[in-house]
């Protein structure tokens, strides 16, 4: 099984058209199809199912596209690592973000392994935690950062970065605006913005409120800081967010309090899949982000 026939074979996977998926090859259609085609008669299996304006991939198609992404990951990986012998740090790095973790900055860390590392290809992208884990154990990022509660999802394992507890925001003029702390019992009936359920800080104060054994309703569900602190602002409901986020400038003027009860942290780790090992990029990217220590 050859690694091009892979890489076209995800190509057409990803596109759902095989025209798109050679132009984005930059071959020619005929000779995608045909590799297309000798890797179906070495698998002894139709991976698509092909209509006049795209194709679908099989039951076989859907189970190869998955070790499809590791084995293209592990060639990647294993010709970087002889690179790195030479003294070259060179090929591709994809990693991914929630947004406004806080505790790490991204955009200041990707400039500095992009100084660092001129011949390494870096592409960012941003999601939700949840997201993010999948994209990681299917071998499309090579680490993410996140925010989980509880343990390491199953074929991930997680490099804490830091923790930060979860903190109320709300209106100066709501009726909890005067209290330096608040229980979780105490927001009963109260109205909630929050992130969607992939976030990570969703997740922990859902969490939170299932291990108090409470109700809430989310009334307004965003999927950005800034819009959650627009919503606040114009007192539409309160909001349980990371320590981080209560500092930012556009919090200005809104009430913090700190949480009681059984709340879970707020912790940020790197994820990276467990079945495999970093790459030469990824610790070099690794040993900027994280503590010496840690690192």
């Amino acid at each position: 099984m050859e690694l091009r026939h892979l890489e076209y074979f995800v190509a057409v996977a990803e596109e759902r058209h095989f025209t798109r998926a050679a132009q984005r090859m930059r071959v020619a259609q005929s000779g995608l199809s045909a590799s297309i085609r000798a890797l179906e008669r070495e698998l002894d299996a139709d991976l698509f199912i092909r209509h006049t304006r795209r194709v679908e991939l099989t039951d076989a198609g859907r189970a190869l596209l998955t070790e499809a992404h590791r084995t293209l990951a592990s060639a990647a990986a294993a010709r970087d690592a002889v690179a790195a012998v030479r003294g070259l740090l060179r090929g591709s790095l994809a990693i991914g973000a929630e947004q406004c973790l806080g505790v790490i900055d991204m955009a200041p860390l990707v400039a500095s392994f992009r100084r660092a590392h001129p011949g390494v290809e870096i592409q960012l992208r941003y999601a939700g935690s949840g997201h993010l884990v999948e994209l990681v154990r299917a071998g499309l990022l090579q680490a993410g950062f996140v925010a989980l509660p509880g343990p390491a999802p199953d074929g991930v394992r997680l490099l804490p970065v830091a923790a930060e507890q979860m903190m109320l925001l709300c209106h100066p003029a709501h009726a909890l605006a005067d209290s330096e702390t608040v229980a979780v019992g105490d927001l009963a009936g109260s109205e909630f913005i929050d992130f969607s359920a992939d976030w990570g800080a969703r997740r922990v104060n859902d969490l939170a409120f299932a291990r108090a054994g409470a109700e809430r309703r989310v009334a307004v569900e965003v999927n950005d800081v800034h819009t959650l602190l627009d919503f606040v602002h114009q007192d539409l409901g309160v909001a349980l967010v990371p320590a981080p986020v209560t500092r930012k400038p556009q919090a200005k003027g809104l009430h913090a309090a700190q949480l009681t009860g059984p709340v879970p942290d707020w912790r940020v780790s790197v994820a990276l899949p467990a079945a495999t090992p970093a790459g030469p990029a990824t610790e070099a990217l690794l040993r900027l982000a994280l503590p010496h220590d840690r690192a």
